[in-house]
């Protein structure tokens, strides 16, 4: 089982000398990944009245994809979007974006992408939020035609692309999609495209609902479920290392092939904090540095 850390998106600033430090220690420790959360803009709770959603105006978040370009000169790590709010962006531009990640990478890039929740968001990006499940099943497909074909044509119910294609083309040939799900639908579409998912419940009853679902609609659309990656995510709490050890194994023997490591909203203060939990996990975890 391959252990990656989640980017503390909302607590690590904008200093680009802290995110270089924070992903060569992380490399350092022995980890395998980073993965990354996407908000591209913020709601005014001045504005939207009642507003409910875990992050505000106030909440900093690094653009992954462009992210990710800078930390693949820093690094040799594994890079994963977790997730991509996928139908509020262009299907197209995602397909550049994620194809130069790919190439800078040498391959160590993994695309997840998911539904979002922030009609505000969508809104701004002028995206309709009401059908965006139909258009990410009918992206997903696009994205992998521009990925793999020198030239597409397609004419779906919501994409166009008459004769046109990217260059260059991915090292990874197509990119892997993996899906955020927490619900019967996203199940059910994560069975039938994916190459991977984050689940978003843990170990146990729930899961294993969730993975059968997972598992049954892969093999009704022709596919092998055991090709299919699932990485869990473990938060560092009061419990620390060792509790973050258990939790890792658990996902281990629930089957799974990475799990990350979240350190956000754990009350640390600093980056340097960030990186003495990881340390902890990491000799907790047994993993070999480099």
């Amino acid at each position: 089982m391959n252990i990656g850390v989640v980017f503390p998106q909302t607590e690590i600033g904008a200093d680009a000398g802290a995110v270089r430090a924070y992903a060569q220690q992380v490399e350092e420790l022995g980890f395998t990944h980073v993965l990354a959360y996407d908000h591209v803009l913020g709601a005014d709770p001045a504005v939207h009245q009642g507003w409910n959603g875990p992050y505000d105006i106030s909440t900093t978040f690094h653009e992954p994809l462009v992210l990710f370009g800078y930390l693949a000169a820093l690094t040799s790590l594994e890079l994963v979007t977790g997730i991509i709010i996928l139908p509020q962006r262009q299907t197209a531009l995602v397909a550049k974006q994620a194809a130069e990640v790919d190439l800078l990478t040498g391959g160590r890039f993994r695309l997840g992408i998911g539904l979002g929740w922030n009609a505000v968001e969508y809104e701004a990006l002028g995206k309709s939020f009401a059908d965006r499940g139909d258009r990410m099943t009918e992206q997903v497909t696009l994205l992998r035609r521009l990925w793999t074909e020198r030239t597409v044509t397609h004419a779906g119910s919501y994409e166009r692309v008459t004769g046109a294609g990217l260059a260059p083309l991915p090292v990874q040939q197509p990119i892997p999609v993996w899906f955020g799900a927490q619900s019967r639908r996203a199940y059910l579409r994560t069975g039938q495209l994916g190459d991977g998912w984050f689940p978003q419940v843990p170990p146990g009853p729930r899961l294993d609902e969730a993975k059968s679902i997972v598992d049954q609609a892969a093999t009704e659309a022709g596919r092998d479920p055991a090709k299919l990656g699932m990485e869990g995510r473990v938060s560092w709490r009061d419990g620390g290392a060792e509790q973050v050890a258990q939790r890792a194994g658990s996902w281990r023997d629930a089957g799974a092939s990475h799990v990350s490591v979240n350190t956000m909203g754990a009350g640390l203060a600093s980056v340097d904090d960030h990186l003495a939990a990881l340390a902890a996990v990491a000799a907790a975890l047994g993993l070999t540095r480099h």
